[in-house]
């Protein structure tokens, strides 16, 4: 697996862990894309566009109570398309206000193009 792939990855799991809309947006490629195959109700299927990434996770950010603090990942897997890491994970987090803890277990499709996110299918 090419290192540079590994370095997003945890540059992400980072951005992620800080809730750094900022920090994660500059991942992207300026016309990246990010997908939610799976979404929750009135959130968007995708974010087309570095700031739309970048404003998507903010808002999403400042409106949920939910505050990962950990991201473990129990898969990598290779692809036969060097640009391309699928990650099997599970966020672990709080609820503030001492709402209780959750655990999440994700699918992280990613395609990185000199050093950039082009694409994420977030599972």
């Amino acid at each position: 697996m090419a290192e540079p792939l590994l370095d997003v990855l945890a540059r992400y799991r980072r951005a992620m862990l800080d809730l750094d809309a900022d920090a994660l947006a500059e991942l992207y490629a300026p016309d990246g894309v990010h997908e939610f195959p799976f979404r929750f109700p009135r959130f968007p299927a995708r974010y087309e566009g570095r700031e739309a990434i970048r404003a998507g996770y903010r808002a999403a950010w400042s409106a949920t109570p939910a505050r990962p603090t950990e991201i473990e990942e129990t898969a990598v897997h290779r692809s036969t398309d060097p640009e391309v890491l699928v990650v099997e994970q599970q966020v672990r987090g709080e609820i503030a206000g001492g709402h209780g803890e959750f655990t999440i277990a994700g699918l992280l499709v990613i395609r990185v193009r000199g050093g950039l996110i082009v694409h994420a299918r977030d599972y």
